[in-house]
């Protein structure tokens, strides 16, 4: 069962109910005996969900509408990572957002008892309207390339893909993923769909099921899937002790690390400082991004003036939802080294860092900053630092352990 959202001319968006019953399309054999719609209620189940489509035109729209209800549906996923978090995605839309936007928002179906005969629904976009629960959140853009092997086609991607969001998925209640899955193949393939060429669901996290069970439903449906892994995120368990950390990591590393800090602090007045305020966020950020942009010519190449108003504006609305972690190490009161990272529900997200590649190169300030950063997240409770994507080395050398980081792609054409 499918509903749909479209903009009334001059209000908000009015939703009405469709009856999806025996319209999949999936392929048969030649020669088959059994008709196609056999053949496709064996293959592709119908959709048993309520679905709510926020297209490119709803007001209010997907972010809006699901804001008191998006965190919580993330609380009971499979996979509750920040990146997919209300505040990390409507800032990155915001921000970084073109194209079509489009969110699926998929509930419990009513029983007939609880729905009644009658099909009139006041307020059908808004989900009070569904009593039943929202099992999952589905939130996309559609964009057309203009280069490369997908120039002039049209891709559907999850909102955060490709740039600066490490882990991505449908959110989607436990237990809950092949129904939405039937029900998301159930829109793709329907005439309220937009036209679409690829169907790109990258970075996905190891845990997801977003490669695993929903690839083989849609070949089920005919349609072409490639699984893919991307990257590797390293991460680390962290103790209730810093000493019983470094005695986690090779004895030759364990031994750098804290000659490394033990230097510093013999040779130099050393600081640490965490930024808290809104009123030291500007100036903290102006040194962030200079430290970042020296540190290596890659980093100075990534940040854009478009990318630059992206962290600005991010960084100060993670520390009005308690997020940020924004550190500073500096020696004899000059700032050497900077990190960013993302606090979330006990887990500590390295996402950014920078350091003085001239005065102070010699005392390793990026090494320094990132033990007393794990040492401070060890004080406050911090179970799990993750280094997100990327295998570089000095990851390892402080203990990480590598995690799988999936892509799934659909393409729209038979197999």
């Amino acid at each position: 069962m499918l509903t749909t959202t479209s903009p009334a001319p001059a209000g908000p968006a009015v939703a009405r109910r469709l009856r999806r019953d025996n319209h999949h399309t999936d392929g048969v054999d030649q020669g088959s005996e059994a008709s196609s719609e056999e053949a496709d209620k064996d293959a592709v189940p119908p959709c048993t969900l309520e679905v709510v489509v926020y297209g490119p035109d709803a007001y209010p729209n997907g972010f809006s509408a699901l804001a008191s209800e998006w965190n919580d549906l993330l609380a009971r996923s499979r996979y509750d990572t920040f990146f997919l978090s209300h505040e990390w995605q409507s800032v990155w839309w915001q921000q970084l957002g073109a194209g079509e936007l489009w969110i699926l928002a998929f509930y419990r179906g009513e029983s007939e008892e609880e729905r009644g005969e009658s099909e009139d629904l006041s307020d059908p976009a808004s989900p009070s309207s569904f009593p039943s629960g929202l099992v999952g959140i589905a939130p996309f853009y559609l964009s057309e390339h203009t280069q490369g092997s997908w120039a002039g086609k049209r891709s559907l991607k999850l909102v955060g893909c490709v740039e600066v969001s490490d882990f991505l998925d449908i959110i989607i209640a436990a237990g809950w993923e092949e129904q939405v899955y039937y029900c998301l193949l159930d829109w793709l393939r329907s005439e309220e769909a937009p036209a679409w060429d690829y169907l790109d669901l990258c970075n996905l996290p190891e845990d997801s099921l977003s490669y695993k069970a929903l690839p083989s439903i849609f070949r089920n449906a005919g349609l072409r899937v490639e699984v893919d892994q991307e990257d590797v995120a390293p991460h680390v368990h962290l103790p209730a002790r810093y000493e019983n950390y470094l005695m986690q990591i090779d004895k030759k590393q364990r031994h750098e690390i804290r000659r490394k800090q033990r230097r510093v602090e013999r040779e130099l007045d050393v600081g640490f400082r965490l930024i808290q305020s809104m009123e030291a966020l500007q100036g903290a950020m102006d040194e962030f991004l200079r430290l970042q942009r020296m540190s290596r010519p890659d980093k100075e190449s990534f940040m854009t003036p478009h990318m630059e108003r992206f962290f600005r504006v991010m960084a100060g609305r993670m520390l009005e939802t308690g997020h940020l972690h924004l550190s500073f190490l500096s020696l004899n009161g000059e700032n050497a080294a900077a990190l960013l990272a993302f606090e979330y529900k006990k887990e500590l997200l390295l996402y950014n860092s920078g350091y003085d590649t001239e005065k102070w190169a010699g005392y390793s300030p990026g090494w320094v900053l990132l033990g007393y950063v794990i040492q401070h997240a060890i004080v406050r409770g911090i179970e799990v630092f993750d280094f997100l994507q990327g295998d570089e080395e000095y990851k390892y050398r402080f203990g990480g352990h590598d995690y799988r980081v999936m892509r799934t792609l659909i393409i729209n054409e038979p197999v």
